[in-house]
């Protein structure tokens, strides 16, 4: 329940504060002279429940504009109370919801002072009033919306969710399945593709790194000649070196230390150097035996390195990299081998999901039936409370011939429309032929009203459904919408006195012009007040006494309906 709505710097309004604290249920009424702000009122209420705002609807020379409202959420919301909690953003029975809409045309969106994401605000907003405007009755008029309508009513939102979460299943079931079957097709090409890649792959037999050493080797052998001469030299002046002078000056330094033993540490030292000599020599000579010296070799090695090399351009920079590519290969003609059994597999998937998601649409379509044959009974009752007693309101279902997936839509397999008769004698007709502005209205009104008894909303907002409508018709939508605000808190921007005279709070919009500036105030009426309102709207701006005598008898005439 709406308890307050609090408006600064929209458009033509400064401060706004809306007080409905005082009535749980009932009607609240907000008139005033076309163009006096009602619809800014409104605009911002539609920003709280997600609407887009813009830069332009913040008041001149201010940064921002805010909007805010406070909400009671019955303790039996089931489903407002768990998408708080969801979210964290429980505080008791309030529910503050408010946006603020800056210069710059961004956007920010609180609940209970905390920040929440835009779509989150206007679900938690939507979920707490609901906005009947000419956008509706729009709706009314285009069938791709009847449907929703007709589950709204039949409560089968909980149904068809079921629905389309087995139909999200076999979509993607369905589109694993084609990935499959498109493998298969290409699947010989590409065995055929793939084992040729890995039987040259195997066939060089590449090991990881041996690029590196067969490079270094073909250079080893490039310079054998100079190596053998250079290290062969080296090598025999350093075995001379270790079998004679280093033998006789080890012998005289250890004779040397027997005469004095602090010279024990340099013999020691020379004899470390003798032994690290003869392990170079030794070396040196294993390093000459190893030396490759056959030129055939060579040749092996330049072939070698091709093969390497070509391996390299055709599957990787690095031989790593191209035996990965021959195991990846080999695990993917593996994989092609299983194949069939994969689609086999996909192919029941596919069955099963099918299977279990036409069931679904089935109990959703036979739902749908009972609650056409329902909604049709309801409307013609309500239609005749509306001053259409004799109106025919028909709901039609089609659905496709198979009775498979095939045509099937997230919403189930069932195409709805609402036709209409308002006349005897004259068969009903899809809304969009034949429907006048003051039919639709009373269309809508009648359709809110059956919806606002299904859901947990508590206020419902009517935004100018007198469109069109005046005499008889007048009285019966008043009526309509006293009806409805015994049970439910309606807000109803109108311009007919007989629904204003039923009002149980009445508000005035007007602009003024203060310092300059032209700003938009709502006022509440108190009983004289609410009489000279009334006088106005039958009347103009200058009633006469018999019109202010009517508009005193209206406002009498509505309470006693009431009290009885």
């Amino acid at each position: 329940m709406l308890q307050e709505l609090r408006v600064q710097n929209l458009a033509l309004i400064d401060a706004l504060h809306l007080d409905l604290s005082t009535h749980a249920t009932g009607l609240i009424v907000l008139t005033g002279e076309t163009g006096a702000g009602k619809s800014i009122i409104l605009q911002a209420i539609n920003l709280l429940t997600g609407s887009r705002g813009a830069a332009s609807w913040v008041r001149s020379d201010c940064d921002q504009a805010g909007i805010e409202a406070v909400f009671t959420v019955r303790p039996d919301h089931a489903e407002m109370h768990a998408l708080l909690g969801e979210h964290a953003l429980k505080d008791g029975a309030m529910c503050i919801v408010r946006r603020v809409l800056g210069k710059d045309g961004r956007s920010r969106s609180y609940v209970n002072d905390q920040t929440v994401t835009g779509r989150l605000s206007g679900e938690l907003a939507s979920g707490l009033i609901n906005i009947a405007s000419q956008h509706d009755h729009q709706q009314l008029l285009n069938s791709r919306h009847h449907l929703d309508f007709l589950d709204t009513f039949g409560e089968l939102h909980g149904l068809r969710q079921q629905f389309a979460k087995l139909f999200q299943r076999w979509q993607r079931a369905s589109s694993e399945l084609r990935q499959l079957q498109d493998k298969e097709q290409n699947k010989e090409q590409q065995r055929d593709f793939l084992r040729f890649q890995l039987e040259e792959i195997r066939k060089v037999k590449p090991v990881a790194g041996e690029d590196e050493l067969l490079a270094q080797e073909r250079e080893q052998l490039k310079s054998a000649d100079a190596l053998q001469r250079l290290v062969g030299n080296s090598n025999r002046r350093l075995a001379d070196m270790v079998s004679g002078d280093l033998v006789e000056i080890r012998k005289q330094m250890e004779q040397a230390a027997g005469l004095d033993r602090g010279l024990s540490s340099l013999v020691e030292r020379i004899a470390s150097a003798g032994y690290e000599l003869e392990d170079l020599a030794e070396s040196l000579q294993k390093y000459l035996e190893h030396l490759p010296a056959d030129p055939s070799r060579l040749d092996a090695i330049s072939e070698r390195l091709a093969d390497l090399k070509r391996l390299q351009r055709k599957y990787g920079p690095t031989l790593d990299e191209v035996i990965a590519h021959a195991e990846q290969a080999e695990a993917s003609l593996a994989q092609m081998e299983s194949l069939e059994e994969e689609i086999g597999r996909a192919e029941l998937r596919v069955e099963e999901v099918a299977t279990e998601a036409l069931l679904k649409a089935t109990e959703l379509s036979q739902g749908r039936k009972e609650a056409a044959r329902k909604l049709e009974r309801c409307m013609e009752r309500e239609l005749a409370t509306l001053s259409f007693p004799q109106a025919v309101f028909r709901v039609t279902m089609t659905e496709p011939e198979d009775m498979d997936m095939i045509g099937m839509q997230p919403t189930g397999r069932d195409v709805v429309e609402f036709f209409f008769s308002a006349n005897p004698g004259e068969p009903p007709k899809p809304l969009v032929k034949i429907v006048s502005g003051g039919e639709l209205s009373r269309l809508m009104l009648a359709m809110k009203c059956l919806l606002a008894r299904r859901d947990q909303v508590d206020t419902v907002i009517f935004d100018e459904v007198d469109a069109g409508i005046g005499g008889q018709a007048a009285e019966a939508v008043a009526e309509k919408i006293s009806e409805l605000a015994g049970h439910h808190q309606v807000l109803c921007i109108t311009h007919l006195p007989q629904i204003a005279a039923c009002a149980d709070l009445h508000f005035r919009v007007e602009k003024r012009v203060e310092e300059g500036r032209t700003r938009t105030v709502i006022n509440p009426l108190s009983r004289e007040e609410r009489v000279a309102e009334l006088a106005r709207m039958l009347g103009g701006d200058h009633p006469t006494a018999q019109t202010l005598a009517f508009a005193g008898e209206l406002i009498e005439r509505k309470g006693r309906k009431k009290a009885a």
